[in-house]
């Protein structure tokens, strides 16, 4: 079935898959741009780069372009000027069939009209691959289709329809289907959202499992605890612009963060492992 659906949305031709990349080689990158949304600039010249085999972390105040910055380095969303790459192309030079081979994208929601079961919206995620040389070969997309549903610990369910899950049930079969797409390239908008804490943190395990493998992952989080602990890298954005891009351990300083946030912030390392901690400034 997902054959016959990839074919439609993608057509027949036989796609080349991505090669493959190599440690540190940028696979997204957004040069200067700038992003219009009716009259308000939401990003201001914004220059930022995902690399294979790190874990980058969008982080900072509500409004401050996180998910715009995503949908631009996803190619979802045109820019105003600068430019966009995707695996060293252009975004708007890759077509849809392409580029869906090297990014997959989890936005904030995850809705479907139809009741399908899990292992079928999991099984959504191959579709990208039908009509390749590496369509089904060797029974492949079964084996990523448990793998993914595994890894997110939704295999339990598989046979129950989406519409009848829980909001932290549909985040991670969502997940589980930017997974079973097997791009190099994952770009994943507040996926820790809906989760209860064990959740948070199978999410963020996961991801530093896929950049282990040698995909870069950018992942949008509010959680500054959760970014300090798996991120190798942070964005701190605010006003649609830079303002930090480093290590979480140097990025997250509490005065820049009690700027950013307009709320007093204490950074303080972990006694075990030294990592920062991030709390607000309460009175006792």
């Amino acid at each position: 079935m997902i054959g016959q659906v990839g074919r439609r949305l993608f057509g027949v031709r036989d796609r080349v898959p991505p090669e493959p990349v190599s440690p540190g080689e940028v696979l997204a990158e957004a040069a200067d741009v700038r992003v219009r949304l009716g009259a308000r600039e939401v990003l201001k010249g914004v220059t930022v780069a995902a690399r294979a085999g790190e874990v980058l972390a969008l982080v900072g105040p509500n409004g401050a372009g996180k998910s715009t910055l995503l949908a631009a380095l996803a190619a979802d969303l045109p820019v105003a000027s600068g430019v966009v790459r995707i695996c060293g192309r252009a975004a708007e030079e890759w077509p849809a069939p392409e580029l869906a081979l090297r990014r997959a994208v989890l936005p904030q929601s995850a809705t479907l009209s139809f009741p399908f079961p899990v292992e079928d919206v999991v099984r959504m995620g191959r579709a990208p691959w039908a009509g390749t040389r590496l369509e089904d070969s060797d029974n492949r997309d079964d084996k990523v289709v448990r793998e993914a549903m595994a890894a997110t610990e939704v295999s339990g369910f598989a046979a129950r329809p989406f519409s009848a899950l829980s909001g932290g049930e549909r985040a991670r079969v969502a997940l589980a289907r930017v997974l079973a797409q097997c791009a190099p390239l994952l770009l994943l908008d507040e996926p820790t959202a809906a989760l209860d804490l064990r959740h948070q943190e199978l999410v963020l395990r996961v991801c530093r499992q896929r950049a282990a493998a040698g995909d870069a992952v950018v992942v949008v989080l509010h959680d500054l605890g959760l970014a300090a602990a798996y991120a190798d890298r942070a964005v701190v954005l605010d006003g649609g612009a830079v303002v930090a891009d480093g290590a979480p351990g140097d990025v997250f300083e509490d005065g820049l963060l009690s700027d950013v946030y307009r709320q007093p912030i204490e950074v303080f390392p972990h006694p075990r492992t030294g990592a920062p901690l991030i709390a607000p400034l309460r009175d006792a």
